[in-house]
């Protein structure tokens, strides 16, 4: 340990030690009250050491001695006690009554060695230690004692010289203290009525800084609350546009829309509505309560003009009653008797008003401009989805016509093509190909016709018996031809890859032979447009009517091969 260290622990001891001697009783609180206590303590434990001292060197002392003791000893208890007030007072007015108390007995000294010793020490302690009232009469009594000391005093007086000098001076003195003590007092109590307005204005500080911060504490809440509501009703919209986007089914997209917003805003009535072909009423599509349940298993449906739902529809303009009571076009539904706020959105898709959506509340004034401007956006959303569902049934009504379109033409133009073949089919064995003059009589080919899916396992026309499959050949869904397979071996099974290496192959044997068959119409249109051109070419060279018609007729014979052809005008009787 350093020498600092020693230091300081040393006088950390000492300061304990200190402490533990001189401090105030812990009921005294004021900060002046306990330096008085603790003052009072000091100075009667400084003197308690000397007159100890004083005590045990001189057994016989006087008793003003020994009461001086006594008095040190019983203000320095009475300092540690609550009554540290009590020790002051004793300790002041015994100190300062020892003085007159030797005059008395006659053990002072003299008498200006008494009061100049003993007195005059007195009252400077005093002045610090007792009130002011206290010493204000402390120092009367000390000055009457003073003054009246010839009359009692044992000890002789000198009144030619000590007394009026001594008295004089400890007068002086006593008058001194009091005005300095006056000044003190009111120092003190400026000096505490300036404390107390700081604390005054700290506390008023303190308590509008609570009021600020409580205020400010309360508006962030409602800002929080709010901005909650905000994020959980854009996630609503978000969902409920992610929902519906995800809904084909223009009539799901309803039932999934007003239970979204029943469930996310805790409406007591959720409803849609569209307007009927005729622009007459709006019929309810979906509804979340169980009188609106009601409402849609009985058909109900508003005339245009009728309640909040009935004015929107035939406005296209939004309608909200903060109190149905109030309102002029309520309509009161007996199925929803709670209604107490309503709200009706139109539904709005290309510049017209397809329906409306209806929301109902329990309480008086429960939508707020958040709350219109969200429902409105969900309104939208619906009428998008709504429209795209709508766009996406016809796109696929358009596709299936076009596809059916289609496949009958692949039929017609098959079946010509098959009319005018020459040959009803191939048939390839061990290398060798035939030609079918008329086509095969099986049941594997005919059920792979008539099913368009591979079958197997069927018994050929053959005479032997052997294992067959039958795979349509398809064009875009329909059967141009089947492509059959016979084995050897009566007892083979056909395996899932032999099969889809069949439908491959049948598959691309589809498309070449559409392909052949769309090169030779191509080519077939090609020839027959050359010879229009041709014919075309010659007839614009004949520069009189009656080569005109002669080119024409020779073309159309020749292009026609071998046909007769006439070529008449019409006459005014035949008109």
């Amino acid at each position: 340990m350093t020498v600092e260290q020693k230091t300081n622990a040393q006088n950390s001891w000492l300061a304990r030690i200190g402490r533990f001697l001189t401090a105030p009783h812990p009921s005294v609180e004021d900060v002046g009250e306990k330096r008085r206590a603790q003052l009072l303590s000091v100075l009667t434990l400084a003197l308690i050491g000397p007159l100890t001292w004083g005590t045990l060197s001189n057994p016989t002392a006087s008793s003003t001695f020994n009461a001086l003791f006594a008095t040190t000893i019983i203000s320095y208890l009475l300092s540690r006690s609550r009554y540290y007030r009590l020790g002051s007072t004793f300790f002041g007015f015994g100190f300062t009554s020892l003085a007159y108390l030797s005059l008395l007995l006659g053990t002072a000294g003299g008498f200006d060695t008494s009061i100049t010793s003993t007195a005059h020490i007195a009252i400077i302690v005093s002045s610090v230690l007792l009130p002011l009232r206290s010493f204000i009469l402390l120092v009367v009594l000390s000055v009457l004692a003073t003054f009246g000391a010839p009359a009692y005093s044992q000890t002789p007086v000198d009144i030619a010289n000590d007394y009026f000098r001594t008295s004089g001076t400890f007068m002086t003195i006593g008058i001194v203290l009091i005005g300095a003590n006056i000044f003190r007092a009111r120092v003190e109590r400026e000096r505490l009525a300036e404390v107390s307005d700081i604390n005054r204005e700290l506390k008023e500080l303190t308590d509008n800084l609570e009021d600020r911060v409580q205020k400010r504490t309360s508006e962030l809440d409602e800002v929080n609350r709010l901005t909650t509501r905000r994020a959980a009703q854009l996630q609503t919209i978000a969902d409920l546009s992610q929902t519906i986007a995800q809904v084909q089914n223009h009539n799901e997209i309803f039932p999934t829309a007003a239970k979204m917003i029943s469930e996310r805003f805790g409406f007591y009535h959720v409803g849609v509505f569209l307007v009927d072909s005729h622009n007459e009423s709006a019929i309810l599509q979906a509804a979340n309560s169980e009188g609106g349940k009601r409402m849609l298993e009985r058909g109900h449906r508003l005339e245009l003009g009728t309640g909040i739902v009935g004015f929107t529809a035939e406005t296209g303009k939004p309608r909200i009653a903060l109190d149905v009571g109030a309102d002029a076009v309520f309509f009161n539904n007996p199925d929803l008797p709670e209604t107490r706020s309503e709200v009706a959105l139109p539904l709005i898709s290309a510049d017209k008003t397809i329906g409306v959506l209806d929301v109902q509340s329990t309480e008086s004034g429960a939508f707020t401009e958040d709350d219109l401007r969200v429902l409105g956006t969900l309104a939208n959303q619906v009428a998008i989805a709504l429209e795209n569902a709508r766009l996406l049934s016809e796109a696929r009504a358009s596709a299936t016509q076009v596809q059916e379109v289609y496949n009958e033409f692949v039929r017609t133009e098959w079946s010509r093509t098959a009319k005018n073949a020459e040959q009803a089919g191939f048939r390839y064995s061990t290398g060798r190909i035939e030609m079918l003059e008329e086509p095969l009589q099986d049941a594997g080919i005919a059920s792979a016709v008539q099913s368009g899916k591979v079958i197997t396992n069927q018994t050929s026309g053959s005479e032997e018996k052997r294992s067959s499959v039958a795979v349509p050949v398809k064009l875009r869904g329909e059967v141009i031809g089947v492509l059959q397979i016979e084995s050897t071996d009566s007892s083979r099974m056909w395996r899932e890859n032999e099969l889809s290496l069949m439908e491959a192959v049948a598959e691309r044997a589809a498309l070449a032979m559409e392909n052949a068959r769309l090169f030779q119409d191509a080519r077939r249109r090609a020839a027959k447009e050359k010879l229009i051109s041709e014919a075309a070419s010659r007839i614009s060279g004949s520069l009189n009517i009656e080569n005109i018609l002669q080119t024409t007729a020779s073309e159309l014979e020749r292009v026609l091969g071998g046909s007769e052809v006439l070529i008449q005008f019409k006459s005014k009787d035949s008109a």
